[in-house]
């Protein structure tokens, strides 16, 4: 129970900073100012580039169904040895992944915001308009908030909380592999013009944070049936 308290108040410290960065980022006004160096009347030299668009665009999303291949056959055809996740907490980050990666598009569709390369400036027909700007029409064809291309990384959070609990040091690698993965997708993205940091930032959060609640579910799921098994007294949520 003390220990399910402290790794929950410290996950909810760190999503807090989080999304305290992520709003001093946002009063910045400074998306724009960035995408700038990238572009040009001419529109974005690294739109069609082999780097940022075959290599960091196409070569991520498939490595991103690549890893949710992975993650699938080693939980239905893998035996977990002893001190490691369960089939069950396998099957159940795998869902937590397919959530992130169905969450994210489905915020795209009911966006107004354009992506970079739609504004006028850059040889498009959008304005400007922060994605904050709720129900505020851009003149572009909007549905560019958050970053989808970024859950190709981001929604992989779950790998970090899946191994924590047996593995810490491997589950800071995975966390850290991640998040760099997903940066490099954000940089290229918006080298190309086609996100804001502050799309691929938002992805990050929301991944984030919907993994955050998941842990603290399975969390709490597993106490309760540890208490109804008389393994633990009735006070709250265990370590899975």
């Amino acid at each position: 129970m003390g220990a399910t308290k402290t790794v929950w108040r410290r996950d909810l410290a760190i999503t807090s900073l989080c999304l305290l960065l992520l709003a001093i980022w946002e009063f910045s006004g400074l998306d724009l100012p960035l995408v700038r160096q990238f572009g040009s009347a001419d529109g974005f030299y690294w739109r069609e580039a082999w780097l940022t668009s075959t290599l960091l665009h196409e070569g991520g999303r498939a490595l991103g169904w690549a890893v949710l291949i992975w993650q699938l056959c080693d939980a239905l055809w893998v035996r977990p040895k002893p001190m490691t996740p369960s089939k069950r907490e396998r099957l159940f980050w795998i869902s937590v992944a397919v959530a992130n990666i169905v969450l994210v598009p489905a915020l795209k569709r009911v966006n107004l915001t354009s992506c970079p390369w739609e504004l006028s400036e850059f040889g498009g027909i959008a304005h400007y308009v922060p994605h904050w700007l709720l129900g505020v029409y851009d003149g572009g064809p909007g549905h560019c908030f958050p970053s989808g291309h970024a859950i190709a990384a981001f929604g992989f959070f779950g790998l970090y909380f899946l191994w924590r609990p047996y593995r810490p040091t491997l589950a800071r690698v995975m966390l850290g592999l991640v998040i760099g993965a997903g940066a490099a997708f954000g940089l290229a993205q918006m080298a190309r013009g086609a996100h804001y940091l502050s799309h691929t930032l938002w992805s990050g959060f929301i991944c984030w944070t919907l993994c955050i609640a998941a842990d603290y579910f399975a969390r709490a799921r597993a106490g309760q049936t540890a208490r109804q098994a008389g393994l633990l007294p009735n006070q709250g949520p265990s370590e899975p």
